[in-house]
């Protein structure tokens, strides 16, 4: 800190200290007579206060453009992209009333976006040409036990036909050749044509391997005695001849169990400019809750996520071709939970810090490790603690992303459990045996925490509940700032609005973060009253923005190429000392891959800034970013967009 600037900090202190002595001498009983409500709404707005902790801000939408927001991403036109599809209503689900929107937070404008599938749960992540890739979403809500009529579950359909496959159309039924009773499709399903297989050595004809497809069927009748309690052949009715005999199902308990969300195969890239969803082709799997990361190629990797019939898609994962629009699987198959929190390292590999959003066994994987995609190795990272309390972590990757040291934050146990975790856990990637550690700890344990990076490479790290979907009244109504240059932590203002599940942040452009949504499962304490969701954004400023100036930044190009140097002018050149690319967020159920902050070369002359950006193609990914530059007093400008291709 400079002299001059310190000088007006400590006078500014002085100041507010002074006004509120000379009022409690005063009249003594004046802060009690002033009422606990008013004074904590005069002591968060005094200036001294905001240049410490900074302020929250709630925005309320008109009544017409409010929405249920599961997905947000920033687009590179400054908009954020605000996603809800049917928005965790069933209702709006069997109305086909599915809502996106598009808000400019400089502007205060919101416009409806027209929104071609349920993209409830789907998955996302910017592309190298500032379109954001989405894919997945929601086939069918969820039934529990108690809702579930019809006895059904999985048909496995086997086609032992070499020479073809074949399709069965929805309506198809399958009869038990033991139970004798009848299941209907509910979609269509192709069936590839068996594999012929042949004995290495000699060349001779073994067997026919045949082709499966999956099917969810449902009983034709209402009723427990519908049930099957066995695996069972299923005759498939209305085929003859050859189809008849080398077509059949293979199903085991059709039950009245509780029925999980199914996922969809639809996919889009939303264009920020003409602000429209553009279909592309689907994926090869049906997923819900799919995680989008992009690898060294700028392709895109889809992981996991809950198939067409409701189950854990079975670690067949695929990649997206950007410059095709068109999907291809990987050639090995690894099992993870849904939305687990996978980015891209600076070597190529895949980095998964256990974090993952819920859906999938307790004992496949979630042990955080490094994946070599191409060989399918995973190497485990020891050292992280409360390891069964990581679903509804938060992951970031710690500015800046040189340093490769990534933050896991909080978590719970497994599906519904009331256990929640205080810890965050940093580990070096860069180390020759990387080994998690833990870090400052959190006042509460923690589900779903939100955690933005900021261009003075802080870390704001707020909301969450203790316990799941902030059941017992549970928000945590606290918000912390973690500096990643000397490991501290420390409490500022707190929030005004509760966030747990279906929440999110997302870092501005004017260095402001926005936080959208929460679902609470409940309202009270007793766990009795039905939540309702959070519809209001919240603003909230962070202390750097009530300093006395901020340097500015403007002109430059619009395009830098990787190991180039670009120009930028400021009328604070000479106080500039950092400068930042961060990638804009894309956000959804604790999960956001996308967000990373490179730090860039920066030199300074008269009014100019010239930033060289590294040549790490995995390190400085194709696409936009925003540009970032901080002066002495660690105040960032506002953000010039830059597209690195």
């Amino acid at each position: 800190m400079t002299d001059r600037a310190g000088r007006r900090r400590a006078r500014r202190l002085a100041i507010g200290a002074a006004v509120v002595l000379a009022l409690a001498g005063m009249n003594g009983p004046w802060l009690y007579r002033f009422g606990t409500e008013q004074y904590h709404q005069y002591k968060i707005n005094r200036p001294e206060y905001k240049a410490e902790n900074g302020k929250w801000d709630i925005v309320e939408f008109p009544k017409e453009y409010r929405q249920n927001t599961i997905h947000a991403a920033l687009l590179r036109t400054g908009k954020v992209l605000l996603v809800a599809g049917s928005g965790n209503n069933q209702d709006n689900f069997d109305a086909k009333k599915f809502d996106t929107r598009i808000w400019d937070p400089v502007k205060g404008t919101i416009k409806k976006i027209p929104t071609p599938a349920d993209l409830f749960c789907t998955g996302h992540t910017q592309l190298g040409n500032g379109n954001l890739l989405i894919a997945g979403g929601t086939k069918r809500y969820e039934k529990l036990k108690g809702d579930v009529t019809k006895a059904g579950g999985l048909m496995i359909v086997h086609n032992e036909n070499p020479d073809k496959p074949i399709t069965l159309p929805a309506g198809t039924k399958f009869t038990g050749k033991e139970n004798g009773k009848t299941f209907i499709s509910k979609d269509p399903v192709l069936v590839p044509r068996a594999k012929k297989v042949f004995d290495p050595a000699t060349g001779r004809f073994l067997r026919n391997d045949p082709g499966l497809g999956r099917i969810y069927v449902e009983a034709a009748r209402s009723g427990k005695k519908y049930e099957t309690g066995t695996e069972d052949n299923y005759r498939v009715q209305g085929l003859t001849g050859a189809d008849a005999r080398n077509t059949y199902g293979i199903a085991q308990k059709l039950a009245l169990d509780k029925k999980d969300f199914q996922g969809i195969r639809d996919a889009f890239e939303f264009d920020p400019v003409a602000e429209k969803y553009i279909k592309v082709d689907p994926m090869n799997e049906a997923r819900w809750y799919p995680t989008l990361t992009t690898l060294s190629d700028g392709k895109i990797l889809s992981l996991s996520g809950l198939d067409e019939i409701g189950q854990l898609v079975p670690g067949k994962n695929e990649v997206y071709n950007p410059s095709t629009k068109a999907w291809t699987y990987t050639k090995k198959i690894r099992q993870f939970p849904t939305y687990p929190a996978i980015s891209l390292m600076q070597n190529g590999k895949l980095f998964y810090s256990g974090a993952n959003a819920g859906y999938g066994p307790d004992d496949v994987g979630r042990d955080p490790g490094i994946w070599d995609l191409e060989t399918n190795k995973f190497t485990k990272v020891p050292g992280m603690s409360d390891q069964k309390l990581l679903e509804t972590a938060g992951t970031v990757l710690l500015p800046p992303a040189q340093d490769e040291k990534y933050m896991v934050i909080g978590g719970g146990g497994v599906g519904e459990s009331e256990r929640s975790s205080k810890k965050t856990r940093i580990v070096d990637l860069l180390k020759d045996d990387p080994t998690f550690v833990d870090g400052p700890s959190l006042e509460k344990g923690t589900r779903y925490p939100q955690a933005s990076i900021l261009p003075d490479d802080t870390v704001l790290i707020s909301g969450g509940s203790e316990d799941y979907r902030g059941r017992g009244a549970s928000d945590i109504l606290q918000a912390r700032l973690y500096d990643a240059k000397n490991g501290d932590m420390r409490r500022v203002a707190d929030p005004l609005v509760g966030r747990n599940y279906h929440s999110g942040s997302i870092l501005l452009p004017d260095g402001r973060v926005m936080f959208f949504g929460s679902d609470s499962l409940y309202a009270d304490k007793a766990n009795t009253k039905p939540g309702e969701f959070e519809q209001r954004i919240e603003i909230y400023t962070p202390p750097y923005l009530y300093r006395d100036a901020r340097p500015s930044l403007s002109g430059g190009p619009k395009t830098v190429q990787r190991g180039d140097s670009a120009t930028f002018s400021s009328q604070h050149a000479s106080s500039i000392r950092t400068a930042r690319l961060i990638r804009p967020s894309a956000s959804t159920h604790v999960t956001d891959v996308d967000q990373k902050s490179i730090a860039l070369d920066v030199k300074t002359s008269g009014s100019s800034v010239t930033v060289t950006v590294p040549k790490n193609r995995n390190l400085v990914q194709s696409g936009w970013y925003m540009l970032f530059v901080t002066d002495d007093q660690g105040t960032p400008s506002k953000a010039q967009w830059v597209r690195v291709p």
